[in-house]
């Protein structure tokens, strides 16, 4: 496994995002990917899974400062004492006395942006997360969460794959020091099949998913690919022993004028164009 650091957290570059795996066969699907060595496991309040994902480390056996565990709250409990009672019920969901990162799921349209940031922070000084960071937001919020914020906020959490173009919300992570966590890195399905993608996976011997994730990897970006399939877990972390060519790096950038959004809520905020 590689890692990514950023602003004092060691992330894990491959990790399971847990969205949908729920009950008895979310819970199993989560122990596979611990038994074949995920160490970085994504869940929020809104999935509610976290139970699931709690009970899959314990029966694991896996130790547990040897996971990355991230949990998320949305824009629904951004008032400060709403936020406060969510991230004491995750943590009772996933019966542990702490996350290693804790993430604003989305922004609130509502709730001004230091309110929230401010029950962020203290839920980092109360040992209730080790990190704290962000997720869906664009260059114009990240530069005012930093001004509200008194932690280091390590991560932006983004829909990332090679079909849409989030340059300059990179560059503004970078900019402030974080790590960007790629969501949806086979853009729901979408790369299998994609020309440029399968072409290049038989050059190497990998699949298309596969090229996908090490686009990301060479970018430098966490990924969390949702699986409940064993073959396709074990494929998302089979992206290390390849490297590709700077063409093929380039030709896949290329892609990224598609511009295709797969994840674009209501409540989303107004996205920075390309």
């Amino acid at each position: 496994m590689q890692y990514v650091d950023a602003n004092g957290a060691h992330i894990p570059q491959i990790g399971l995002g847990t969205m949908q795996l729920t009950g008895e066969a979310g819970t199993q699907a989560i122990r596979t990917a611990l038994d074949l060595g995920y160490r970085h496991l994504d869940t929020a309040a809104f999935y509610g899974n976290e139970k699931e994902n709690g009970a899959a480390l314990r029966a694991s056996g896996v130790r547990r400062d040897d996971v990355f565990i991230t949990t998320k709250v949305r824009e629904s409990e951004a008032r400060p004492d709403a936020f406060a009672r969510k991230v004491d019920e995750c943590l009772a969901n996933l019966q542990l006395p702490y996350v290693d990162l804790l993430l604003i799921h989305w922004p609130s349209k509502e709730v001004p942006i230091a309110d929230t940031i401010g029950a962020l922070c203290k839920a980092k000084k109360d040992g209730k997360a080790r990190h704290i960071g962000v997720s869906n937001f664009t260059v114009a919020l990240l530069d005012e969460a930093w001004k509200a914020t008194s932690e280091p906020l390590v991560c932006n959490q983004i829909e990332a794959h090679p079909f849409i173009n989030q340059d300059k919300v990179i560059d503004a992570c970078k900019r402030h020091g974080m790590a960007v966590v790629a969501y949806v890195p086979i853009a729901r399905g979408k790369v299998p099949g994609a020309e440029a993608l399968e072409r290049i996976g038989k050059a190497h011997g990998k699949s298309a998913a596969q090229v996908s994730l090490r686009y990301l990897v060479e970018r430098g970006m966490v990924s969390i690919p949702r699986s409940s399939n064993p073959e396709h877990l074990k494929a998302n972390l089979d992206v290390f022993d390849f490297k590709l060519s700077a063409a093929e790096m380039a030709e896949l950038k290329k892609l990224n004028d598609t511009n295709m959004r797969v994840v674009s809520p209501p409540h989303a905020p107004q996205w920075d164009t390309p």
